[in-house]
């Protein structure tokens, strides 16, 4: 019993499976000085799956609309357009339209076209695409035919974008993975409403760990009974993909769009970015409008971007943050561009000071990066972690869950589903358990079990918030630091409660081939340095190797 709570405690802090393979020596980071940050701790090997494919899903099903539009899209077109599209960044495919070598057209044909070859129902599946827009290649057309207007257009116009499959998004059933959801269709999120108005494009959605890794308490990252097993596309079925964006980051990781779009509460986003070697950026709180997601906090969820580069990541967090009405939180400075032509031509690490973990410098890729970093002109200050909890951090999950999921039907959902409680849904599921919930509903037991008065919640919000602001403002006033550095998501759950940023960037692979990211943390709003830092270390280290597989 101490081991499953133990357990559920772990998954619930990262919303993630953690990112070291339980047996490697090589990822035995020592990271018991980081007291009761459990983000790092690998509780159990999840390579023997009960199930792979989808039960509720085929690949016919995805491509019925969209295989007649692609008839005149050849293999000789996609070899051509492939070295002018694959791993290239959006000023690089935008300036290829401009000269006209390809077209929007051409450029959603190319991402569909590899989502077919690759995603489903073959030896190298990887499930990471849930769903396809229907209308994506008549919308693609129409973007060809508004870009004869000359007017001036942000660089996300006519983008293939994939969203996680708890964003609400018309013209396809928003489900968290979940069969309860499956007939879920509703109007566009606020941040679809801001994708859209920019020009990007919907390819479609992208599977993820279900309810946002919230629900089972002993499952593999990256699965859900909608969308399957997601599989890692930098070894299938023995690099876990993290969770719980894990199609996000699976699908930009193996080029099937040009960026997609994830959700943290606390790891969702950093885990699988680091997990499949991309860039993820998790905002400060409120930065980015959330109302039409699929909730597991209202305290703590945000949506994010996953890319291959950190240039395409300012481009669409300045196309997702604006102010929300109808969030509560929602904060923004609306002076603060994240992208301009140039953006990064001044971004420098000259006199900037990082504090690093004493106890993660026997990771080799970790000293590299700081190695990097100090050849940029980073000034690097080891740090002891302090030893701060972070108590009831999955009882305010709970709470928040219990309320927040319940708003979310009453206002966003599809009001034909019927249901109003998180127990109703329990009772769905029972109805054809082996299927909804292989690996049972153990979360979502513990939401239905918990209750607090107003004044006991509130009491746990302000010292998880508190504590976590500790973690990170106490040494980084102390020795005058301008960020802190991570690996993946070993201090999600820190920099979750304290509502603050963080960026992760490829550094490299262990000697097994598994992915790492060198995280970088910051206080509140502080999204536009961290961009900059990173571009500086990305381009220095030039770490990220494409998936060899899927090339």
């Amino acid at each position: 019993m101490r081991y499953l709570i133990l357990f559920c405690f772990v998954l619930c802090v990262v919303s993630c499976k953690p990112s070291e393979e339980k047996n490697s020596k090589e990822n035995n980071t020592k990271e018991s000085e980081i007291t009761k940050d459990l983000s790092a701790i690998s509780t159990k090997d999840f390579r023997a799956f009960k199930v792979l494919d989808s039960k509720y899903l085929t690949k016919a099903e995805i491509w019925e609309t969209i295989s007649p539009q692609m008839e005149d899209f050849k293999e000789s077109d996609y070899n051509r357009f492939k070295p002018l599209i694959l791993d290239q960044d959006i000023p690089t495919i935008q300036k290829h339209i401009n000269a006209r070598k390809f077209s929007y057209e051409q450029l959603t044909k190319f991402y569909l076209y590899r989502i077919r070859q690759f995603d489903r129902e073959n030896e190298l599946s990887l499930n990471s695409v849930i769903a396809l827009n229907p209308n994506v290649i008549i919308e693609a057309k129409q973007k060809d035919r508004d870009l004869l207007n000359k007017m001036l257009k942000h660089p996300i116009f006519g983008m293939p974008i994939l969203l996680k499959d708890n964003i609400n998004t018309s013209g396809m059933p928003t489900t968290a993975g979940a069969v309860a959801l499956k007939d879920n269709n509703t109007d566009d999120a606020f941040i679809v409403k801001r994708l859209k108005d920019h020009g990007a494009l919907i390819l479609g959605k992208s599977n993820l760990s279900e309810w946002a890794y919230f629900f089972c308490g002993d499952c593999p990252s990256g699965y859900s009974a909608i969308g399957g097993q997601t599989l890692n596309p930098y070894g299938r079925k023995t690099i876990d993909t993290g969770g719980s964006s894990s199609g996000s980051a699976v699908a930009v990781a193996a080029n099937f769009c040009v960026a997609a779009i994830g959700s943290e509460t606390s790891g969702s986003i950093l885990s699988p970015a680091s997990q499949n070697s991309t860039v993820g950026l998790k905002p400060t709180i409120g930065l980015v409008g959330r109302s039409g997601i699929v909730p597991i906090s209202s305290t703590l969820d945000t949506a994010g971007p996953i890319t291959k580069n950190v240039t395409d990541n300012a481009i669409l967090l300045d196309v997702l943050r604006g102010e929300d009405p109808s969030d509560s939180k929602s904060d923004f400075d609306s002076l603060v561009r994240y992208y301009t032509a140039g953006s990064f031509k001044k971004a420098t690490l000259n006199n900037k000071r990082f504090g690093a973990f004493k106890s993660l410098m026997e990771d080799e890729l970790y000293a590299n990066a700081i190695a990097v970093l100090k050849s940029q002109g980073a000034e690097i200050i080891e740090i002891e972690a302090q030893a701060i909890n972070l108590p009831d951090f999955v009882r305010l999950l709970n709470l928040d869950m219990k309320t927040d999921l319940v708003s979310y039907l009453d206002n966003y959902g599809n009001s034909k589903l019927g249901y109003t409680s998180i127990e109703d849904i329990m009772a769905f599921n029972k109805e054809d358990s082996l299927n909804t919930m292989p690996y049972g509903q153990q979360l979502f037991q513990g939401i239905a079990d918990d209750s607090a008065t107003d004044e006991e919640f509130s009491k746990i919000k302000a010292t998880l918030k508190t504590n976590g602001k500790r973690f990170f403002d106490e040494p980084m006033k102390a020795n005058n630091l301008d960020g802190v550095l991570s690996i993946n998501n070993y201090h999600a759950g820190f920099a979750a409660v304290a509502e603050y940023p963080a960026i992760t960037v490829p550094m490299g692979y262990t000697k097994a081939g598994v992915p790492k990211g060198l995280t970088i943390i910051s206080s509140r709003l502080r999204e536009k340095q961290l961009l900059e830092w990173a571009y500086v270390y990305e381009q220095a280290s030039k770490m990220r190797v494409a998936p060899e597989t899927y090339n």
